[in-house]
């Protein structure tokens, strides 16, 4: 079912598709085809949740209140190379993926290191994408976006106060990311990206089900013997694995016994079974190291 606010289709009781294959539904979701239409979503919800790729979520079972927007029109996915300038401007809807080949093909440097990652730009570009060889924020020259009150807002790299998985743009939208990339041989590039994508492969659940890495990798409040000195972030994946976590299984949801850090679903889980399962896996490297990881998973649910 579907009805209209103005010109903006709204649809009803939509499916949100996430990389778990899992979780509930949207009551309204919203395509907006242009700024003026989400300027109109942010109308009818100011709290509205964007959905991007659907690779770093989780819908509980009972669906989702909010208005959900999907900026998956053709204007939103738009990219662009320069090739001399090391420029990329990309639409917050377009692929990080395709981005990247993109940006290899061309001979930019710089975000090679992010393949695999899967996301859509703007999603990428608010969680602060990275891992073992870098973060997107190294790469942004600046972003575009509209806030809650509707007004188009552009920020500088230098403005944006970026730390590990955030970007610190509370209350903006991102619409367009624009890097600056580093021109060098394509090939060097492209060599680059196939180590990257290897060490994936080797090291991690690339068929299963799963959303990545379910916690963020925390700094040491202290030292602990054969883990790490005071100060240092260390992988969520090892403590989880030291704590004896590998295979646990909550229902139709497991921790990976490839990567103790990504957890994996079957044909019959829920996402309750998850978020139970990061729960107990929370407790259990609390007990064992006094730590408590912060998921990096985005949990959606219905307002309280």
């Amino acid at each position: 079912m579907a009805t209209a606010v103005g010109q903006l289709p709204i649809e009803h009781n939509v499916p949100i598709p996430t990389w778990f294959r899992i979780g509930g539904r949207a009551d309204r979701l919203a395509r907006p085809r242009s700024i003026d239409e989400l300027r109109s979503c942010l109308e009818i919800d100011p709290d509205l949740r964007i959905l991007g790729d659907g690779a770093n979520l989780l819908v509980d079972d009972d669906g989702i209140d909010r208005l959900v927007v999907r900026l998956d029109h053709a204007d939103w996915k738009s990219m662009e190379f320069d090739s001399r300038s090391g420029v990329v401007r990309a639409g917050a809807g377009a692929d990080f993926a395709k981005v990247i080949t993109g940006a290899v093909r061309k001979g930019l440097a710089g975000l090679e290191g992010l393949t695999g990652i899967p996301a859509t730009i703007g999603g990428a570009t608010v969680m602060n994408a990275g891992g073992r060889f870098g973060e997107i924020a190294s790469c942004i020259a600046r972003v575009h976006g509209i806030d809650h009150a509707g007004r188009s807002r552009t920020f500088e790299r230098a403005d944006i106060p970026y730390t590990y998985r955030s970007c610190g743009l509370n209350g903006i939208v991102v619409t367009a990311v624009e890097f600056h990339l580093t021109p060098d041989d394509p090939a060097a590039v492209r060599a680059r990206l196939i180590d990257c994508m290897a060490y994936k492969r080797d090291s991690q659940p690339m068929g299963a089900n799963s959303a990545g890495c379910c916690f963020k990798n925390p700094v040491l409040p202290r030292d602990i013997p054969d883990i790490g000195a005071a100060g240092t972030r260390i992988s969520a994946g090892l403590l989880i694995d030291r704590a004896g976590c590998k295979g646990l299984s909550v229902g139709g949801a497991t921790v990976s016994p490839r990567h103790a850090n990504f957890f994996t679903t079957s044909s019959d889980a829920k996402a309750r079974h998850v978020i139970d399962l990061m729960s107990l896996v929370q407790h259990r490297v609390a007990d064992a190291f006094g730590i408590m990881l912060d998921r990096e998973v985005v949990v959606w649910s219905r307002s309280p």
